[in-house]
């Protein structure tokens, strides 16, 4: 399944992608494009490095929202994508863009939604005293960080943590689970029904420890 990859910034996730792929582990989905709305973002250096076409589109050209969004649809469109993966994208889609990739569309979330959407979500969870944080993979929806979960990592808030200690932590479940959920998705191994998704071999998400999808 021909994969895009969009992002605005470092693009951590996108390089445990980049690696998975690389190694044969993110097969049957394919990378072909890597698309950004920040000239000159990590990630874009990222993909280049690793043979991945790019392309730039700024929101800021663009007055109306749904104008931009349309942008971004022609140009997955020009590589023939099918799944798109939002690696630390700063922007929320429009139906403009999701009708386009109905059920296409997955984003990482450094939180356990439905808890702590939005921006800041480790240091929402760190402030707020839980003793158990995580990550998210979900279907994208008009909403902020709304859309179906897919599968769920979570990590210990240990008694000496700082947000950035934990924030590390979480980041490296996300770059394990993301890669996984990616892989079942095209291989055509997720399905929806409403708001509840099924996932074969649903263990492989199970306590944050991924094992290979059979």
């Amino acid at each position: 399944m021909k994969t895009g990859v969009l992002a605005s910034g470092s693009g951590s996730n996108l390089q445990s992608l980049i690696d998975n792929w690389q190694k044969g582990t993110l097969a049957p989905a394919e990378l072909v494009v890597v698309g950004a709305n920040v000239e000159g973002c990590l990630a874009l250096d990222r993909a280049q490095n690793a043979g991945i076409g790019t392309f730039v589109l700024s929101h800021k050209a663009f007055a109306v929202r749904e104008d931009f969004d349309h942008a971004m649809v022609a140009e997955l469109r020009k590589r023939g994508v099918e799944l798109v993966v939002l690696a630390g994208f700063m922007r929320v889609l429009t139906p403009a863009f999701l009708d386009a990739f109905p059920k296409r569309v997955l984003n990482i979330h450094p939180a356990l939604l439905p808890a702590f959407p939005g921006i800041h979500a480790q240091k929402q969870a760190f402030d707020y005293g839980v003793k158990v944080a995580g990550c998210t993979v979900h279907f994208v929806d008009a909403g902020t960080d709304t859309g179906p979960i897919i599968a769920q990592a979570v990590v210990p808030v240990m008694p000496d943590d700082a947000e950035e200690t934990l924030q590390k932590r979480i980041l490296a479940e996300e770059h394990r689970l993301l890669p996984a959920v990616v892989r079942a998705v095209a291989a055509g191994k997720v399905t929806v029904e409403g708001r509840r998704v099924r996932v074969e071999a649903a263990s492989a998400f199970a306590d944050g420890r991924l094992r290979s999808l059979v």
